[in-house]
């Protein structure tokens, strides 16, 4: 799955694709199963998404190391490669994943 995912997220049109793919089947399977409004799962989906982009967004973060690729004014701490296309595919497929589970455990249908 790795090389699959590194794949889609090698363009960014290519994982804006993917990912508006992933949600919109997901809020189609809450409307049509879950009985939400098409709105109250975007919503929903949305929260749960950028909570989880903040808990993802550290994982595998390596400092940059080498001195002459360092710009004036950079925080020591930022990282080298931050991933960012990955790390929203990763977001978006956890995601899909907790906004499906939440949606029965805490009843909103009516959302």
């Amino acid at each position: 799955m790795g090389a699959a995912l590194n794949a889609v997220a090698a363009s960014t049109p290519r994982t804006l694709t993917a990912m508006l793919t992933v949600v919109g089947l997901v809020v189609a399977v809450a409307v049509s199963q879950f009985k939400l409004t098409v709105i109250g799962a975007f919503a929903l989906y949305f929260v749960v998404w950028w909570t989880l982009l903040f808990a993802i967004l550290p994982i595998r973060n390596q400092a940059e190391t080498d001195p002459a690729r360092v710009v004036p004014g950079q925080d020591p701490g930022a990282p080298a490669s931050p991933r960012l296309r990955e790390k929203a595919l990763w977001t978006t497929l956890l995601a899909s994943v907790v906004f499906l589970v939440a949606i029965p455990v805490f009843e909103l249908a009516g959302l």
